[in-house]
């Protein structure tokens, strides 16, 4: 049902501004009513907050103002803690702005009671909320025998709104109760609407300011030194290197409406590294984007390629990822050659231009430019440049329009990879690659039933190399030969593919959602130039339901159901996959919470297993899975969670252990080991051609992971703090059982390959091979290599960060890393540990300067 609509009216400053301290003992504040009466949403929706709260706003020429007031009849419980920016801890409050007043795109600001700031960029009625958004604005909180205050002063050209004399916006104040785990809201909003900027109240009084450009820039130096183990006779591998180095980054208002972010030879030294694996799959690892220009405003170049939160969740037209990437040409260098690589690509410059016309329609236009790479070869003293990365121009655009008082929205993007380079040896990469889409939603019914259609395409264009590598990709792998309606086509110089979704679902009204999707992708798409995509010529169809029932009862504070199943079929209409799953998950009224959920699947077609080889039938399975914690609240906090798989192919489980300690405010730690064991029978060792025909070889696999993670968060102030990330990770496999596969549609999982024998398989132990004897002539038919692997690695960052001046920021960085691998699969732990504790280390020291004019 509709919520009536609450209005507040901003009281404009005369005279003197409030000074920012906390305690709003100035005059002006005394001028204006306190504004409350909250309604609980969470817990108990819609009865009144345990602890009331109250709230006023100012505003002069250049800022407004807000005074929020948590009333408290127990200032003693409130709980103070202090983390980094955007890291909230205890009691919060928060104030929300819709100042486009599109019932869509709203600027959030929220205080923890220690003074920790969170603002984030809310946009498509709350679906998406970019916390890496860090507007310049201040705060501060001071603590009484009444309760807590947050007194909070914002620039107008961190806001974006339309050229009025009297301004009308959405407006959200919200408090958290952190001991109570409680909501209240100043507009209520039930927990079964559909959207949440919609929703908001009106704040109006704002008359005769004008929309501000905004202007920031911030230049930066880096001062990086580096120590790692020497290598004789390796004249790149002295044991340390240093590098200075300066850029630019800037946000730039073009109007109030179009903003410019820019940045030139970015660094993005302070990220952390990617976390160690071991990737026995087909496909590329997906990693998430950490790197702070390509984060902010992510959600604005967000083109999924399908619905759900399955494997297929991180497939999209944009991956940000592939700009400065790891140059993608390998060298074969021949005895007494050494080389160096550039570890990434160089982002020459990078600018984003974002923005909304009079008309209602939102744009957002990202181009950079990667410079070209070199490798530098050395034999005896003699060096030479080869080229490994060419010069690349990235382009993403989008446009964004709303119909029907938003009800109606369509949206559009385009994408471009463009390559340029006369090197023969560059001729395996696409010269262009386009991808696009074109993407409807509707919603009727107060929002609360949708339906979203979206289609999409791909071209990409190269050398008859480049296209017949894409053909082979693992994606599609169009050689296998029991393929019927793909194959390879050598004299290509092109690849175009299309794909798309539609969906339909009930969001809001009640306890039950639901939702149909089904989603295909053609054999010819190919967005992998400047997107990420896994695998192709699928047809996927899910159906699911869910149930919410958020008010607390018996043992329970909130319970929520979900049941899904899903099929999937390739191009030529072939069954590939089928399944269906149950999930759980509760909290109690003491604060624990459960989750737990079972999936069975079918017998399916595996089109990667053997690596371009002929399609391999899987048996089926189920999955299940279950985790507890208990109540995060409190200063010792643990979580446990289990997993396991189990079918006549596979048996794996998985245990993992959270634990948490926050012994004073300032400080927080966590420990989170883990712990994987499967038994693999059918794992991918190697093809091998002999007498002119394929060899697919397969094992069985025994694999042990650990992994240990070790977070320490010590804030001095809200603006300074220590972070440390420690992560031992240790992994081993041993293969047995070898064997090849004969017949891999055979209704009999056992009927599809043949195991060798003592008299067929030998080894090597000197070259560290297995030799096959096939026909028991006595000689060695083929061979391949001891594939066993006994992986360890640490990986450790402590970083200072200190915004010494709002936007302007003081980095302190050592990271560390050390990794050792040997072919045993019988060591222990210990000696692993012992093994990874004696490599010898990488280190980094770097300290990154910025300052920011604004």
């Amino acid at each position: 049902m509709a919520q009536e609509k609450r209005v507040v009216t901003a009281y404009r400053i005369t005279g003197e501004p409030p000074k920012i301290d906390g305690l709003i003992d100035e005059e002006v504040w005394q001028l204006v009513d306190w504004e409350g009466n909250f309604i609980q949403q969470q817990p108990y929706e819609g009865r009144e907050p345990s602890q009331q709260s109250s709230f006023k706003i100012l505003y002069d020429d250049d800022y407004i103002y807000a005074a929020i007031m948590s009333w408290d009849s127990y200032p003693d419980s409130i709980v103070s803690r202090l983390s980094r920016r955007d890291i909230g801890d205890g009691d919060a409050v928060g104030i929300e702005f819709d100042s486009y007043f599109d019932k869509k795109t709203a600027f959030s600001f929220i205080v923890t009671a220690s003074g920790v700031k969170i603002d984030k960029l809310i946009s498509n009625d709350g679906e998406y909320e970019d916390e890496n958004w860090d507007a310049i604005w201040v705060v501060k909180t001071s603590v009484n025998d009444r309760g807590w205050i947050a007194e909070i002063k914002i620039p107008f050209n961190q806001l974006r709104f339309n050229k009025n004399d009297e301004q009308k916006w959405g407006l959200q104040v919200g408090r958290f109760i952190h001991r109570k785990e409680e909501l209240s809201l100043w507009q209520p909003v039930p927990r079964d609407a559909p959207g949440w900027v919609h929703q908001y109240g009106i704040l109006e009084g704002i008359k005769g300011i004008k929309p501000r450009r905004q202007i920031e820039i911030a230049p930066y130096v880096v001062a990086k030194t580096e120590r790692f183990k020497p290598e004789d006779e390796n004249p790149f591998a002295t044991g340390k290197r240093n590098k200075f180095s300066g850029g630019i980054d800037a946000k730039i208002g073009i109007t109030n409406d179009v903003t410019l972010d820019l940045t030139v030879f970015p660094d993005f030294g302070q990220v952390e590294a990617d976390p160690s694996e071991v990737n026995l799959t087909a496909f590329e690892t997906y990693f998430p984007e950490k790197r702070p220009f390509f984060i902010e405003g992510s959600n604005l170049f967000n083109y999924g390629l399908s619905f759900g939160d399955g494997s297929q969740s991180s497939e999209n037209l944009f991956y940000s990822r592939r700009i400065g990437r790891t140059p993608q040409r390998s060298l074969n260098l021949i005895d007494n050659e050494y080389c160096i690589i550039p570890e990434s690509t160089e982002i020459l410059g990078a600018s984003k231009i974002t923005g909304k016309n009079k008309s209602g329609v939102s744009f957002a236009i990202m181009e950079v430019i990667t410079n070209r790479e070199y490798a530098q070869i050395d034999i005896n003293g003699n060096r030479r440049l080869e080229e490994v990365e060419p010069y690349t121009n990235y382009f993403v655009g989008s446009l964004h329009k709303d119909f029907n008082e938003s009800n109606t929205q369509i949206s559009g993007i385009l994408t471009s990879t463009n390559r340029f380079f006369d090197n023969e040896s560059l001729d395996f990469l696409h010269t262009e690659a386009y991808s696009g889409g074109l993407n409807l939603f509707h919603q009727w019914n107060n929002k609360n039933y949708y339906l979203n259609f979206k289609s999409y395409f791909s071209h990409v264009a190269g050398s008859n190399e480049a296209i017949i590598r894409t053909q082979r990709a693992s994606a599609r792998y169009f050689q296998r030969p029991d393929a019927t309606h793909v194959s390879v086509d050598s004299s290509a110089n092109s690849l175009t593919g299309h794909g798309g979704s539609f969906i339909i679902g009930k969001g809001g009204d009640g306890n039950w959602r639901f939702a149909s999707f089904i989603t295909w992708k053609s054999p010819k798409l190919e967005v992998n130039d400047i997107g990420y995509i896994r695998s192709v010529d699928d047809i996927f169809q899910v159906i699911w339901f869910g149930y919410r029932y958020w008010k607390p009862f018996s043992i329970f504070r909130e319970v929520n159901l979900n049941f899904n199943q899903w099929t999937g079929h390739n191009f030529t209409g072939e069954l590939s996959y089928f399944g269906g799953e149950f999930n759980f998950q509760t909290q109690f009224k003491n604060y624990w919470s459960f989750a737990t959920g079972i999936s069975s699947y079918g017998k399916s077609v595996n089109y990667t297993a053997l690596r371009g080889g002929p399609s391999l039938y899987m048996p089926g399975g189920i999955n299940g899975w279950g985790w507890f914690s208990s109540d995060d609240r409190k200063k010792i906090t643990f979580s446990l969670s289990s997993s396991f798989h189990s079918s006549v192919s596979l048996l794996s489980k998985n245990y993992s252990l959270g634990l948490a300690y926050k012994p004073i405010n300032a400080l927080a730690i966590s420990l989170s080991p883990s712990y994987s064991y499967s038994e693999e029978k059918l794992q991918y060792v190697e093809n091998i051609e002999h007498n002119n025909e394929m060899r697919y070889i397969n094992a069985s696999l025994n694999q042990d992971l650990y992994i240990f993670e070790l977070w320490v968060n010590f804030s001095i102030t809200p603006d300074l703090s220590f972070q440390y990330y420690g992560r031992p990770f240790f992994a081993k496999g041993k293969y047995y059982d070898f064997k090849r596969i004969t017949n891999p549609k055979a209704n009999s999982f056992t009927d599809r390959f043949h195991v060798f024998n003592e008299d067929e398989i030998g080894y090597n132990a000197i070259d560290q091979m297995y030799l096959i004897d096939e026909n028991l002539d006595g000689t060695v038919d083929y061979r391949f290599e001891d594939p066993n692997f006994n992986f360890r690695s640490f990986q450790s960052n402590l970083v200072v960060r200190w915004e010494y001046r709002p936007g302007s920021t003081l980095f302190l960085v050592w990271s560390q890393g050390r990794d050792s691998f040997e072919s045993d699969y019988n060591t222990g732990l210990n000696y692993s540990a012992k093994e990874l504790w004696d490599a010898y280390p990488h280190n980094v020291f770097l300290v990154k300067f910025a300052y920011r004019f604004y």
